[in-house]
């Protein structure tokens, strides 16, 4: 597994769908429901592919082997 990349957020939360654009998994909004069809994401240990899951700080994603936490 690869090193975990924080990323820092100044807002109380982001999406899933946010969090895929700021880490250029995607290159806009559109494209999050069909990259979440064809992706496995797990958010905390548990798969889940809602664009609009609330990620809030310590949270931590996994996508495609690279891990993510989300951070103030």
């Amino acid at each position: 597994m690869n090193e975990t990349r924080e990323v820092h957020i100044v807002t109380p939360y982001i999406t899933l769908g946010q969090l895929l654009k700021l880490v250029n998994l995607i290159g806009n909004g559109g494209e999050a429901k069909s990259f979440l069809a064809t992706h496995e994401v797990i958010v905390n240990g548990e798969v889940d592919c809602r664009r609009g899951r609330k990620l809030y700080h310590g949270d931590e994603v996994e996508i495609a082997k690279k891990r993510f936490r989300v951070a103030s």
